[in-house]
């Protein structure tokens, strides 16, 4: 456990010292070697698309998994963009998003297809009742399988990416990501074997059972596995954000995230059982409102980000490392947009790269600072805050100006009353009233 002094240190004279020169470099072994690590990470989720493709492709035929590709192609890149938004304030990098969808849609996926026919196969012959196999595969099994497949990705991505997994909004979207993943990839199977039914009973339209698959899976619930996993994402962020020593709740609050997913995710399989309109009075009354109310927790968690950005700078402004009116510009997504806009004007794409990860680096000293001031920072956090002030340094020259700009376009203006009795001295007029006052004015 570690925790920030009050007063961080002063920058030193540029050029700033990026790492200290000398020491010894201790050389990994290879299997601890990044590339190695991502190599068969990467092996690893290929092997696994490859086989879900040849299972896929296999129940739908390749015109069925053709027609199911297109259609189930659609909501994706709404949904990513919509986990974009939502992580807009500390974005993470992109390497996070794209292994947790090749998770969902590859590994999770191939988890699911292989556990739950077993397990429903198993259950048939056990009882002999195939009916009764499938509502109880549906309801129990695919829930526990589906939801651990999928969490198995936030757990890596919290083991192993510590550093880009902070809090709250980022266990939403790294599991909002793994699920569409997974919606993907079964959502190809399921419009790929309804154009075949239709392809074999000669429905077409409106009327065809393709059509139906795409206006419930595609039009009406393209956020259903998204919804279900961010309940265990946000178990984890809750994890992530508390201190070390707290080991029981690091444990527990993750488990119970994943326990209300299975849950929810149950209730959603077994609608089809509840009568005619199971299925519609479950969207209706418990899963648009579980949607509403997620929906309103992630914004609430992203706008606390943004307090905390405003709340825990000024102290690096005090000691030099930032200008006055930096804390409030990157506490400000609107300011933030303008300094990118100002910077690409000026500098090209280059410089609003630039201000761009002066912002990403700038949010994550904050929220090291917030940590660290409530006693749950690592031992490592004199390491990363110096890391990080570093980056901010070596981008402060295009970074700055933008910032300062976008503050001043954005600071609202001070209201000053002349007082009633005349003025004179250095103002011009007599009478003339004092100027208003601007704090970032230049």
């Amino acid at each position: 456990m570690a925790t920030s002094s009050p007063y961080p240190t002063h920058p030193p004279q540029p050029p700033y010292p990026g790492a200290p020169a000398g020491g010894s470099i201790r050389h990994a072994h290879w299997w601890q070697r990044r590339s190695v690590r991502y190599g068969a990470l990467s092996a690893l989720l290929a092997l696994s698309g490859l086989v879900i493709l040849a299972l896929v492709r296999q129940q739908t035929g390749t015109e069925g998994f053709l027609v199911g590709l297109g259609l189930a192609v659609l909501p994706v890149p709404l949904l990513i963009a919509a986990f974009r938004w939502l992580d807009r304030v500390a974005p993470g990098p992109w390497r996070n998003l794209l292994f947790s969808f090749a998770w969902g849609a590859c590994a999770a996926a191939l988890i699911a297809i292989v556990a739950n026919s077993f397990a429903t196969r198993w259950i048939a012959t056990a009882t002999a009742d195939p009916s009764s196999a499938d509502t109880l595969g549906a309801t129990v099994i695919a829930p526990i399988v589906e939801e651990s497949a999928k969490a198995a990705a936030v757990l890596l991505v919290f083991l192993f990416r510590r550093r880009d997994f902070t809090g709250i909004v980022d266990g939403v979207v790294i599991a909002g990501v793994t699920a569409t993943g997974f919606a993907f990839t079964e959502n190809i199977l399921y419009l790929g074997t309804a154009f075949g039914t239709d392809q074999l009973t000669g429905d077409r339209g409106i009327a065809s059972v393709t059509a139906a698959t795409f206006f419930v899976r595609i039009v009406m619930s393209p956020f259903a596995h998204p919804l279900f996993t961010v309940l265990t994402g946000i178990g984890f962020g809750i994890a992530a954000a508390a201190a070390d020593r707290q080991h029981v709740r690091r444990v527990l609050v993750p488990l119970c995230g994943l326990l209300l997913a299975m849950g929810m995710h149950a209730i959603w399989n077994g609608s089809s059982t509840f009568g005619q309109y199971g299925f519609f009075g479950v969207y209706a009354a418990f899963m648009v409102p579980a949607f509403g109310l997620l929906t309103w927790l992630v914004i609430w968690t992203r706008q606390r980000e943004l307090r905390t950005v405003r709340e825990e700078l000024p102290a690096y402004a005090a000691a030099g490392w930032l200008t006055p009116a930096e804390p409030y510009a990157l506490g400000s997504m609107r300011a933030r947009r303008i300094a990118r806009d100002y910077a690409g004007h000026h500098f090209g794409k280059a410089g609003a790269r630039a201000v761009t990860q002066y912002e990403a680096y700038a949010t994550s000293l904050a929220f090291l600072r917030h940590r660290g001031r409530r006693g749950r920072a690592g031992v490592d956090f004199v390491v990363r805050e110096r890391e990080l002030l570093a980056e901010l340094w070596r981008l402060r020259d295009v970074a700055r100006p933008a910032l300062d700009h976008a503050a001043r376009a954005t600071a609202p203006p001070v209201p000053v009353t002349a007082p009633p009795w005349p003025l004179h001295g250095t103002y011009g007029h007599p009478a003339a009233p004092y100027p208003a006052y601007n704090p970032y004015q230049s």
